[in-house]
């Protein structure tokens, strides 16, 4: 996704572990993040990353990933929490 901001609840800054965010629209992108997980129908979930500050948006990769059991939010944390390591980070599932 780029050139516009998804319209998701949960947008978070993180700073990419070694190794960064693995993208499908550009390959791996690292340093200061924004990344945004969103609610689609169907009871999935999209996780879009954009450098601070910038304004494209990419799709990471696994993304679509089924919203899990414990909800959005507990996704949107695991998500930050795998950028943090790093190491081509990508949806967890």
């Amino acid at each position: 996704m780029t050139g516009e901001r998804p319209g998701g609840p949960f947008v978070d800054q993180v700073t990419a572990g070694p190794g960064g965010a693995m993208t499908d629209d550009v390959g791996v992108i690292t340093g200061d993040l924004t990344v945004a997980t969103a609610a689609l129908p169907g009871g999935k979930a999209r996780v879009d990353v954009q450098y601070t500050g910038a304004e494209e948006w990419y799709t990471l990769t696994g993304s679509p990933v089924p919203v899990p059991g414990d909800g959005l939010a507990a996704l949107h944390g695991r998500v930050l929490a795998r950028i943090r390591e790093g190491g081509a980070a990508e949806v967890p599932r």
